[in-house]
This record gives structure tokens, C-alpha cells and sequence, in this order.
């Protein structure tokens, strides 16, 4: 299985464009050593030839540019893209399916929930029936594993996760499962296993049991710590609101991680104001020690 990350930050990309956090206003003075990010996006292969894309960023397009498989140029009109799966129906994760509208028809598969979102609050998929019939819906059905027909070899089970549904969501203050999934992707030839979370608000005993099976988790990296955005004075709400699990702190993402001493372990969805984007920082240092990986725009991982 190959694991290509497009894109790494959270919502707003890193720098942020309106941001002048210690983050973002270092970056861009050159006084802190860190590496630009595009919001979050994945893509997965049995073959390197027919990509899943797991989420559909706003940055896309400069994300598909980067990534020569992308476009393999065996048409007038091509793209390595087979299928999309859509992890929730945020902006970031969402707004991308716009600028791939004259590729349509796609294939996409998302939950009931994620549907309904993007066919009421924000509704691309009426939207994109103006270009060539628009956005193909499969069904994913929670806990139930299921194949994609350009990449036979690779397993995908949704699982469902404590996150928040989106601000034009219907049930913005009534969460329902199929808000937020995670994936275990399993290649049927190598029996690699990937667990993939970008949003993940809670893990239970059983959540990490599949952690603990899987050969990598690529997990919530957003926040270090829960008042992040209170600190740093640029939001009123703490990453839990939000549906994110902060990695410092009682139960945090880095004592759960702590449990999976097999495991490769990556986040991912970091967001502008989270220390850990500071190459020099205590907080990145501390990562090292621990053996865990910070995403970035363009890694790729085997399994």
C-alpha cells in the first residue's frame, strides 16, 4: 500500500493567511524554522497507478501538481484519481471536490450524515450536478468494510468517531455517527494495515485495540494543547469543542500513543498555532523522544 500525504495542516493551511500568530508571522520572517503546509488530503494505492483520495482540500489543485502520479497523461484528459472518500463534510476537507468539477463524474463514498451535509447546508452535490452529471454517491455503512472497484486490493473500514459536525451541518448541536469516521485501510497482498484519523476527539478501549492492530496510525495532530487557541488569542474555543484531541495533558494524544510501542505513529491536520510546526521547539523535541512523526506535504509511506 502506498500512502502519499498532499497535505498535512489543518483548516487555513500553515502560514495561515490572515494569522499573525508566533507561528505564522515567524514563518513568514524567517525567524522560525518550519515548513509551509497545504490543508489536510491523503491519497492511497494498491498499485501506484489509481489513487483513493481521502479528502478533497481547497489547495488541490497545487496538492495534484506536486504529485506526478496525479497525472499520468494517458489521455488528452487524465487523472490518477479512481475514487474519493470523504471523512466528514468540513470546508477543508470538502471544497476541493469545486475545483475537480471538470473531472466529474467522480466517484465518491461518504456516510449518510456527510451526505446530507453536502446536499443541504452546503450542498455540492447539487451543485456539481451542472458539470457532466456531478458526484457519484456510494454508501458507507459504519463498521462495515467495503472495496473500491480501481484498487481491489485495499479494504477500507469505517469507523465511526467523536468529532462535531460542521456550522451549516443540520445537526451541528446533535451529533450523530457518520459525522466524523476514521479508516483501517488493509492491503489484502502485503497485510499492511493503516488507520487514518485526521479528526479524532476521543479514543475508547476498543479504538485502541484497532490502533494497536494497525502498522500506522495517522492521527488528529492539530492542537499540543486544549486552550490552544485561547492561548495564543486568536479563538474562543478549546480543540475538544472542536472535536480534536490535544496531544499534551491528562489523556492526550501523546499518552495514547504511548501504548503503541509497535507502531509507526503520525499526525496529521496540524494546525497554525500548534508548537510542534517549530522545528526547534521543547514541544517538537518532545515528539523526537517519544519516536513520533510530524506530516508534512509530500511524505510518503509504504506498507
Amino acid at each position: 500500500m502506498f500512502v502519499q500525504i498532499l497535505g498535512s495542516a489543518a483548516g487555513g493551511g500553515f502560514p495561515q493567511w490572515n494569522c499573525n500568530c508566533a507561528n505564522c508571522a515567524g514563518f513568514r520572517d524567517g525567524s522560525l524554522r518550519a515548513t509551509a503546509r497545504t490543508q489536510s488530503s491523503i491519497a492511497i494505492s494498491d498499485d501506484g497507478i489509481n489513487w483513493v483520495l481521502c479528502n478533497a482540500s481547497p489547495d488541490i489543485r497545487a496538492q495534484l501538481q506536486s504529485f506526478a502520479p496525479m497525472q499520468p497523461g494517458r489521455a488528452l484528459r487524465d487523472t490518477g484519481i479512481s475514487a474519493i472518500i470523504l471523512m466528514d463534510s468540513q470546508i477543508d476537507h470538502t471544497t476541493g471536490l469545486l475545483s475537480l468539477r471538470e473531472g466529474c463524474p467522480h466517484q465518491v463514498w461518504c456516510t449518510d450524515m456527510v451526505h446530507e451535509d453536502l446536499s443541504t447546508g452546503f450542498p455540492l452535490f447539487t451543485m456539481l450536478t451542472h458539470w457532466n452529471g456531478g458526484l457519484s454517491w456510494n454508501r458507507i455503512e459504519l463498521d462495515h468494510s467495503f472495496s473500491i472497484p480501481s484498487s481491489p486490493n485495499l479494504r477500507f473500514t469505517p469507523l465511526p468517531l467523536r468529532s462535531a459536525a460542521p456550522p451549516y451541518s443540520p445537526h451541528r448541536f446533535d451529533p450523530h455517527p457518520g459525522d466524523n469516521i476514521g479508516l483501517i485501510v488493509e492491503d489484502l497482498n502485503t497485510g499492511g494495515k493503516l488507520f487514518y484519523a485526521p479528526g479524532l476527539g476521543k479514543v475508547d478501549a476498543p479504538l485502541l485495540e484497532i490502533m494497536a492492530a494497525s502498522d500506522c496510525v495517522l492521527v488528529d495532530g492539530t492542537m499540543w494543547d486544549d486552550d490552544e487557541m485561547q492561548r495564543r488569542g486568536v479563538g474562543t474555543r478549546t480543540g475538544r469543542e472542536m472535536g480534536h484531541l490535544a496531544q499534551n495533558g491528562p489523556g492526550g494524544m501523546l499518552e495514547v500513543l504511548e501504548q503503541l510501542p509497535d507502531q509507526r505513529k503520525v499526525l496529521i491536520h496540524i494546525n497554525n498555532t500548534n508548537p510542534i510546526l517549530d522545528e526547534d521547539s521543547l514541544e517538537r523535541a518532545e515528539l523526537v523522544r517519544r519516536g513520533v512523526e510530524v506530516a508534512y506535504d509530500g511524505m510518503s509511506i509504504v506498507l
